[in-house]
């Protein structure tokens, strides 16, 4: 039995996946988590690494509560909406990226959705329909999406795939600036290493499907050297061989 569900106002996310597993077509189940468990205190936020295919998705769609066929339990220990974004931006094809962004936030000021729509390069697509966008057009969309929710809990399941360098870093700049001036706890799956030392308070190396938690580091300062120790750690923890890897 699953037990995910908010509790209290200022504690903190608890995480304790015991097992997840999907049923086969053949034979048995098939187990993708194993031992899932962490603590974030209210505004942290935490990285996960791990090999491709590791369970890292299903481990976030259990934590955002679209998931509740697993062993363990998930409780959130403040109130407020989720923000997500997916590794697909799963926009509503029948409805304008504006639409789209207020279905959501349907609070949400003109100014605040102005100045969002500006830092994405969205103000001449406002009125354009998901069909008509690029695939980077449609991810900034869905980032906007989950921007303009008013989250306590950010979830991004690799947020910046498809987006070129330079808006890639300003939009990583606009998320540091949004988990700044409030309190947004947040866990972000990526493949590149510097982008997680570059965000994170912590970062946790997974494993190998069914994926558990092979170390835990936290990131402090982000000078040269101990930014060269953390990539040295993952690499020796997971064998990545570059701080980008597919």
């Amino acid at each position: 039995m699953s037990d995910a569900h908010p509790a209290g106002e200022c504690g903190p996310l608890d995480i304790r996946i015991v097992r997840k597993s999907f049923a086969r077509t053949s034979d048995g189940r098939l187990e993708v988590l194993r031992d899932i468990a962490f603590t974030l205190p209210r505004g942290e936020v935490a990285a996960f690494v791990g090999p491709s295919g590791c369970g890292k998705t299903t481990m976030l769609r259990i934590i955002a509560g679209l998931d509740r066929d697993y062993e363990g339990s998930v409780v959130r220990g403040f109130g407020g909406a989720v923000g997500m974004v997916f590794q697909e931006p799963r926009l509503l094809p029948w409805r304008t990226v504006e639409e789209n962004v207020r279905l959501v936030a349907p609070g949400a000021s003109e100014a605040k959705l102005t100045t969002l729509f500006d830092t994405l390069e969205l103000t001449p697509h406002r009125l354009h329909y998901p069909g008509q966008l690029s695939l980077g057009l449609a991810r900034r969309a869905a980032l906007a999406r989950a921007f303009a929710v008013e989250a306590s809990l950010l979830i991004l399941d690799e947020p910046f795939v498809s987006l070129d360098d330079a808006l890639a870093m300003r939009l990583r700049g606009e998320l540091v600036k949004l988990i700044e001036s409030r309190p947004v706890t947040t866990l972000l799956v990526t493949h590149d290493v510097e982008e997680a030392i570059g965000l994170a308070d912590r970062l946790f190396l997974l494993s190998a499907s069914p994926a558990r938690i092979l170390a835990e580091l936290p990131i402090g300062r982000r000078d040269p050297a101990s930014t060269a120790a953390i990539r040295a750690e993952v690499a020796r923890v997971i064998g990545m061989r570059s701080v980008s890897c597919a």
